[in-house]
């Protein structure tokens, strides 16, 4: 039996039917998981770190861009006051 690397929970794996590389869902914490090697079954976490830094400067640059069209709309409003 096969477990979870991150949560440990066993995984109901048949080696004859699954391919290296084939990506896998853990039943219990939903993590994907990915076929390293079948003889015998080795899973690997495939990290979300990826995921979340895309995310992250997602909101970093949208929150830059907001503070930008700020800046940008007060130096309007001072050059009208002028």
């Amino acid at each position: 039996m096969i477990r979870c690397p991150e949560c440990s929970t066993e995984i109901d794996v048949d080696e004859d039917e699954v391919e290296e590389g084939e990506i896998l869902s853990c039943p219990e914490c939903e993590s994907e998981l990915e076929v390293s090697q079948t003889h015998p079954v080795h899973l690997n976490l495939i990290s979300d770190d990826l995921d979340e830094e895309d995310d992250e400067e997602e909101e970093e640059a949208a929150e830059n861009g907001d503070l930008l069209k700020d800046d940008e709309e007060d130096d309007e409003e001072e050059e009208d006051e002028e």
